[in-house]
């Protein structure tokens, strides 16, 4: 018998519903070069399958648009956490750095940054984290096509990949709140165009098309409960 005349097994199962239970899953940081366009975009994810949100924290970067810029406040918000944001420092097992090849002359430089800094940081719970760049060549739209179009054949710039989504996703428009719900029927399709890309090429060999939007989209989904 335990204290108070209790079976020392009840005793175990009373303290372990006391005390706080970790989320089951990684906790993951996405922070992206967009504004509204991307962070919509994921959000609409985490919403759509009911993501737990202390599980997923998604936040357009604040420092501007260049893919360092991005890596660097995606790094900064782990090291450091945010009291306006209600990021504790370190909280994360997963961080995710979203961006675009477009034009940036800092595109090679992030790439880098983020490859130094994968597995080099630890967490509050003392374990390594994953930390990674998920870009796009040319753009993030891309990701979007690839839902109806099988590009590997194609030289895309961003000019190519706004007019033909135009074509295939009449009314597209950055910034909107409707966008996976408007093409997740046709997503199994998107990872798989994704996947020939990323055989063909990687986030280094632009101009060749390419996106690893669908990593991030297939660990969103792998986090459904």
């Amino acid at each position: 018998m335990g204290r108070d005349g209790q079976p020392k097994h009840r005793q175990a199962r009373d303290l372990a519903r006391k005390r706080p239970q970790r989320v089951s899953h990684d906790r993951v940081l996405i922070v992206c070069e967009g504004s509204k366009t991307e962070p919509n975009y994921f959000r609409e994810i985490i919403r759509a399958y009911r993501l737990h949100t202390a599980s997923v924290t998604v936040l357009p970067c604040t420092r501007g648009t260049a893919p360092i810029a991005v890596v660097e406040c995606a790094r900064d918000l782990f090291d450091k956490g945010s009291c306006e944001r209600g990021i504790s420092p370190r909280a994360f097992e997963r961080v995710y750095a979203v961006f675009d090849r477009d034009q940036h002359d800092s595109y090679r430089e992030a790439l880098d940054l983020a490859k130094s800094l994968d597995g080099r940081r630890r967490n509050d719970a003392k374990e390594s984290v994953c930390f990674r760049a998920i870009a796009s060549v040319p753009c993030f739209e891309l990701w979007l096509l690839l839902h109806y179009e099988d590009v590997s054949t194609w030289q895309v710039d961003v000019e190519t990949v706004m007019r033909c989504l135009g074509v295939r996703f009449p009314g597209y428009a950055k910034g909107s709140n409707d966008v996976f719900a408007r093409t997740c029927d046709r997503l199994d399709t998107a990872k798989h165009h994704a996947r020939i890309l990323a055989e063909q090429s990687d986030a280094y060999g632009a101009p060749a098309p390419y996106t690893a939007v669908f990593e991030l989209v297939e660990l969103l989904c792998s986090l459904r409960t």
